[in-house]
Formats: structure tokens, C-alpha cells, sequence
């Protein structure tokens, strides 16, 4: 298999970003629910608040790479000729709000964790898997701050994971009810 796109099939580069991204967000939803909602001990969630920020970050530069790779990659396979205009107008606002959520989601998590004042008052840094830290753009924390970027943060999560099962449904419909071969090129087998 190429590691470059072509009009005929998706490179190797492009699947494992692909399905690496996919695998870290579904773990990093499930892990933000988890960590949020079913943790009551505050220390126990502050380390699993570490481990979410660190995979948050990865998820970021993984996005970042994917954007790189699309410019200097531009070629992709079409999409099946039986698809209507408005799917193809949908599947293109939904790949664009998904690549707007994969950049909102890690910075506004980044942001809304660099201006709490807890933060400050502890002396905590944003650690990337305890190796280095982040930038701190609020010194001090704000909790009005703080407050506005995790309402984004969960809001975007929440719109994240539609838009991803709507993404699913209709790769699922290509491949069970369409028949057209749409999920199977972005698989290994091909």
C-alpha cells in the first residue's frame, strides 16, 4: 500500500491517522464522561485529569499532522457517483465541523485548565505526560475564565460525539445498504 492518496484509493498515512484519531477520541470521551461524572474523589480525578490533558495533546498535534498531511497531499479518492448532491454537500460541512472540534476541543481544555485558579493556588502545571509542561497564558487563574472555556469544552465534546455518530452511520450505510465500497477504503484490507 502507497503511503500517498490517490484519486483511487487512501495512502497508508492518511488510514493510520485516521483510525489512531479515532480510537483516541472515542477513548478521550469516554475517559472526560468517566472522569467528570463518576470520580467523586478529587485527588483521583486530578490524576485522571492529567492523563486527559496529556492524550488531549496528542489528539492536537494528531490533527495538526492530519491538516499537514491534506496540504501537502491533495489528492483523494471521489466520492461514490451514487451519492446525491446534498450528501456530498453534508459529508463536507460534517468533515469541516470535525476538524474544527479536533482543534476547539484540546484547546479549550488546555485553556479552561491553564485559568483555574486551583491551578495557581496548588502551583500545578499542565504537564504532558509529566515531561514537559504547557504554556500558562493565565497568571493568575479567573474562574469566570475558566467557566466560559469548559462550558466550550463540553459543549464541543457534546457536538463531537453526534457529529462522530452520524459520521459512523453513514459509513455504515455505504457499506451495508449503498453497497458502494465507502467504509472499506478507508480499511487495511484495501
Amino acid at each position: 500500500m502507497q503511503a500517498r492518496d490517490t484519486t483511487a484509493s487512501w495512502g497508508w498515512v492518511s488510514r493510520l491517522i485516521h483510525w489512531l484519531m479515532a480510537g483516541l477520541i472515542l477513548f478521550q470521551l469516554g475517559f472526560g464522561l468517566y472522569m467528570t461524572q463518576w470520580v467523586p474523589d478529587l485527588l483521583q480525578r486530578f490524576t485522571l485529569t492529567q492523563v486527559h490533558k496529556s492524550w488531549g495533546f496528542v489528539v492536537f498535534v494528531l490533527a495538526l499532522a492530519r491538516v499537514g498531511w491534506r496540504l501537502v497531499n491533495r489528492r483523494r479518492p471521489a466520492l461514490p457517483s451514487t451519492m446525491g448532491r446534498w450528501q456530498v454537500r453534508a459529508a463536507e460541512a460534517s468533515h469541516r465541523l470535525l476538524y474544527l472540534f479536533l482543534f476547539l476541543i484540546p484547546l479549550s481544555g488546555w485553556l479552561l485548565a491553564s485559568a483555574s485558579p486551583v491551578q495557581d493556588l496548588l502551583q500545578m502545571q499542565n504537564m504532558v505526560f509529566e515531561t514537559f509542561a504547557l504554556p500558562d497564558p493565565f497568571v493568575p487563574g479567573s474562574e469566570a475564565v475558566e467557566s466560559v472555556f469548559r462550558t466550550i469544552h463540553a459543549g464541543a465534546a457534546v457536538a463531537l460525539a453526534a457529529i462522530l455518530a452520524l459520521h459512523a452511520a453513514a459509513a455504515f450505510r455505504h457499506q451495508f445498504v449503498d453497497r458502494d465500497g465507502l467504509l472499506a477504503g478507508m480499511l487495511w484490507r484495501t
